[in-house]
């Protein structure tokens, strides 16, 4: 199957740190791969580089066949590109619909689809509700988003990643701040949507990456250090002696 994102020798040094060193890098459509690895492993400045927050210092970034090494963020949002970032990032004056129909009034826009005010309006208010009601927040959407508790704000940027309707989805960290059903939830909702997009999962919660993901890419000081399926991981004594500190061979 031909790949849906690659990177080649992908690279990003920050004065002497190089923190993703030459990565090799393929994602195949419908794919829900996780990305892993122990704190300041390059986990976030590797999907920074292919959402393009920040330029390569060096390598290629391909994405359905055509090279945006180049491009800004914004043109790779409108080419299928959704990130959540890390931190979250809403509009705290906001209600949760309105943060979520700036989402959707984009993709429409993208989409050409903008252009009868009735339909618009009608399409805005069905993308808003369904991407609120995936993620659980229907019953909260007339509350501003900086009155929501942490966990349902990382829901939030979830939802509103969701009504771009990308072609990939990176979700950096997105369980952080959930409560275990809130974390059930999200399990079952990237189950669900898998048929819909490609995801690149940044998490640290194992369980939930062993619970979702086809395959698994660990890095480690900004290279890639296993890839695999979730048993292949969970055996790998690299991985282990990376995250646990104990001797590769033991």
């Amino acid at each position: 199957m031909t790949p849906l994102l690659t990177t080649t020798k992908l690279s990003r040094s920050f004065g002497g740190l190089h923190a993703v060193r030459d990565v090799d890098f393929q994602v195949v459509p419908g794919e829900i791969r996780a990305i892993i690895g122990p704190n300041g492993a390059g986990k976030t400045t590797f999907v920074s580089l292919v959402c393009g927050r920040i330029e390569p210092s060096g390598g290629a970034i391909v994405f359905d066949g055509d090279d945006i090494t180049g491009l800004p963020a914004f043109q790779r949002v409108r080419r299928g590109i959704a990130y959540t970032f890390q931190i979250t990032s809403i509009f705290a004056n906001l209600t949760a619909y309105e943060n979520v129909a700036l989402s959707v009034q984009r993709a429409l826009i993208d989409r050409h689809q903008d252009r009868a005010p009735q339909k618009r309006a009608t399409a805005l208010h069905r993308g808003v509700l369904e991407a609120l009601e995936r993620t659980g927040l229907a019953d909260r959407r007339n509350v501003l988003a900086g009155n929501l508790s942490y966990g349902h704000q990382r829901l939030l940027e979830v939802a509103m990643g969701l009504a771009l309707k990308p072609r990939l989805l990176i979700l950096d960290e997105p369980t952080q701040g959930l409560s275990d059903g809130e974390i059930d939830g999200f399990v079952a909702l990237v189950r669900g949507i898998a048929d819909e997009t490609t995801i690149l999962l940044i998490e640290h919660n194992m369980q939930v990456v062993m619970a979702v993901a086809d395959r698994i890419t660990v890095f480690n000081a900004g290279r890639i250090l296993a890839e695999g399926g979730p048993e292949e991981i969970r055996a790998n004594a690299d991985v282990q002696h990376a995250y646990l500190g104990t001797p590769a061979d033991a």
